[in-house]
C-alpha cells in the first residue's frame, strides 16, 4: 500500500524532528503495511524552504534500506498564490503529475470559487489535483456538495487518518464518515507526523474503504 501523505522527513516541518524520529516512522510504516512512501512537507510558512526539503528527502532515502520512497509537497493554497502557479510542477510527487493541494480550514463556500479557479489552472498544466483532508475544512463540513463538486470538476479526495478518533479539531469523524458514505474519497492516507499516527492509520484501513469512481486502496 502508498502512504501519499505524511511528514516523515527530519527536521523541515512540524512532523520528524530528526532523522532518528523519521526511522522509527518508517518501521512504524512497515509494521502497518505500508509498502512505499510519498514524503509530503508542508509548502506553507513558516516551514518551506525547497532545497532543504530535497536535501532532507536524500538524506531519509540513504538511511532507508531502498524502501520505496518519492517525493512531494502538501502544497498550501495561499503559499502557492504567493509562489505563483508557475511554481506547481515542481512540486507534483516525484516523476508524477500528482498534485497534493491543501485549502484553508476556515475557508467559507465563497472561496471555495477561488479554489475552483486555482484547480482549473493547476490542470490546464496537466496536473492531477489531490485535495488534502477535506473533512477538515469547514465548509464542507457544512455542504457536502462542495465535496461532490471537486469530484465532478476531476479533483480526488484523500482522508487524513485521524479523522477516526475525530481529527485535529475534534469534528472530523462525522463528516469524513459522511464522505465515505457518499463513496468520495479516492485515498486514505497517514498524514503522519509521528509514528502515533500510524495507529490511526491501521485503524481507519480496517473500518473504511475508498470506493470512488478513481478509487486505489
Amino acid at each position: 500500500m502508498r502512504d501519499m501523505h505524511c511528514h516523515i522527513l527530519p527536521g523541515v516541518d512540524d512532523g520528524a524532528r530528526n532523522l532518528q524520529e523519521s526511522l522509527e516512522m518508517l518501521e512504524a510504516a512497515k509494521q502497518v503495511g505500508i509498502t512505499s512512501i510519498v514524503c509530503t512537507p508542508h509548502c506553507r510558512d513558516p516551514y518551506f524552504d525547497f532545497d532543504a526539503m530535497w536535501e532532507a528527502f536524500r538524506l531519509l532515502e540513504q538511511h532507508a534500506n531502498g524502501f520505496p520512497l518519492t517525493m512531494g509537497f502538501e502544497v498550501n493554497h495561499a503559499k502557492l498564490m504567493d509562489l505563483g502557479i508557475e511554481w506547481a510542477p515542481k512540486l507534483t510527487f516525484q516523476r508524477s503529475n500528482e498534485f497534493l493541494l491543501e485549502l484553508s480550514t476556515r475557508a467559507t463556500e465563497y472561496h471555495f470559487r477561488e479554489y475552483e479557479s486555482t484547480i482549473y489552472q493547476l490542470q490546464s498544466v496537466g496536473l492531477d489535483v489531490i485535495i488534502a483532508h477535506p473533512e477538515r475544512y469547514k465548509a464542507i463540513q457544512e455542504n457536502v456538495e462542495i465535496a461532490y463538486n471537486l469530484v465532478e470538476m476531476g479533483c480526488k479526495l484523500q482522508a487524513s487518518a485521524d479523522f477516526i478518533v475525530g481529527g485535529r479539531t475534534g469534528a472530523e469523524k462525522k463528516p469524513a464518515k459522511r464522505l465515505f458514505e457518499e463513496n468520495l474519497y479516492t485515498y486514505i492516507a497517514s498524514d503522519a507526523h509521528n509514528v502515533a499516527h500510524y495507529g490511526f492509520y491501521q485503524q481507519a484501513r480496517q473500518k473504511f474503504r475508498t470506493r470512488g469512481k478513481h478509487a486505489r486502496l
